[in-house]
């Protein structure tokens, strides 16, 4: 009797088969979680949503100019579409808008910079202002918005 207790005692403990199907399992549920979350696509939404948040920003602080200047927008705004930033031949707001109207011209959380925010503004067709930015969620299209 002596003999048969010890031979259980002895072998308690998983096999090695058994911890490589718990392995397994937990491997799949893991992969199976990780498409579902894809948080590739997540960091790219919220990107976007900066995005959107900055061209909010941008065109909020261009109606508080024109607001306190007689309804007049910045002349540097045309209706050719043309990048922010400080670089030659883009739309230099910093002088005009930092620090009244916005703390500091923001840009694009992915590659913009204060040379380039890789932000689009100009006057539409009717004289409102539009600010675009380029989609990192869905290549190809545009976060756009017009005040």
């Amino acid at each position: 009797m002596l003999k048969v207790l010890d031979r259980k005692y002895m072998q308690r403990g998983f096999t090695l088969i058994e911890l490589l199907v718990v392995i397994g399992i937990i491997g799949i549920l893991a992969a199976v979680v990780l498409v579902a979350v894809n948080p590739a696509r997540q960091f790219a939404s919220a990107r976007d949503t900066q995005r959107r948040s900055d061209l909010y920003g941008i065109t909020n602080a261009i109606y508080q100019y024109a607001t306190e200047n007689n309804g007049n927008l910045p002349t540097i705004i045309t209706t050719t579409p043309t990048h922010i930033g400080t670089n030659a031949g883009l739309v230099d707001l910093t002088s005009v808008l930092v620090p009244t109207y916005i703390a500091a011209i923001p840009f694009d959380p992915s590659n913009g910079n204060a040379q380039d925010t890789n932000y689009t503004v100009y006057r539409d067709v009717n004289g409102r202002v539009a600010a675009t930015a380029a989609s990192e969620l869905n290549p190809g299209t545009s976060i756009s918005v017009v005040r």
